[in-house]
């Protein structure tokens, strides 16, 4: 039985990640997994209920690493230093789902993905703002732009995701040293 729901998460995770959400019917899902349609529906009642679940045991596990890179230490550079490391090596080592989950970022607001999706999104900000808000008790400059600066951080760092895995190039100490390095730079001005 687990099996069954494993093979239909694992299905829909290399469906959606190669073909998008709204290409992909619940029938495929099925004969791609390699169970009914019942079956599917026992364990995520729709394709929606799919989405989310397939997002929230992934995004579980991104949070974990999230939550233990951010906690803020008195040290900016080193927090800023041990997330981003966190986030590049999540990222690399479950490639689809951070590129789906990604590209969710960017589906309309009415989308189903984007609905599913957004929760999830908004937990990861209101992580890493608390990082920035307990950071502005040492750096006086930062009070007040803690949103401001959790979705630049998130930009950045996806960005960089992005860029390397197109190009098949390697996340590594000297691009995240280079990657907070440039961000820093902005928000201690």
């Amino acid at each position: 039985m687990v099996d069954n729901k494993k093979n239909i998460l694992a299905s829909a995770l290399e469906l959606f990640y190669s073909r998008g959400y709204d290409a992909v019917g619940v029938q495929e899902i099925v004969n791609t997994a390699g169970v009914t349609k019942p079956t599917l529906y026992h364990y995520f009642g729709n394709k929606e209920g799919l989405l989310y679940e397939l997002i929230k045991e992934n995004h579980e596990r991104l949070m974990e690493m999230v939550k233990v890179a951010s906690l803020y230490q008195r040290d900016l550079s080193l927090t800023l230093h041990r997330l981003t490391s966190s986030y590049f090596k999540f990222a690399l080592s479950n490639s689809k789902f951070y590129r789906l989950l990604m590209a969710m970022r960017f589906y309309p607001p009415d989308s189903e993905p984007f609905k599913v999706s957004r929760a999830f999104m908004e937990a990861e900000v209101e992580v890493i703002e608390e990082l920035f808000l307990n950071a502005s008790m040492d750096h006086g400059n930062m009070v007040g732009r803690q949103h401001i600066y959790a979705v630049t951080y998130l930009g950045m760092v996806n960005s960089y995701i992005l860029a390397y895995d197109n190009e098949n190039k390697e996340l590594d100490e000297e691009v995240t040293y280079r990657a907070i390095h440039q961000f820093m730079h902005g928000i201690y001005s």
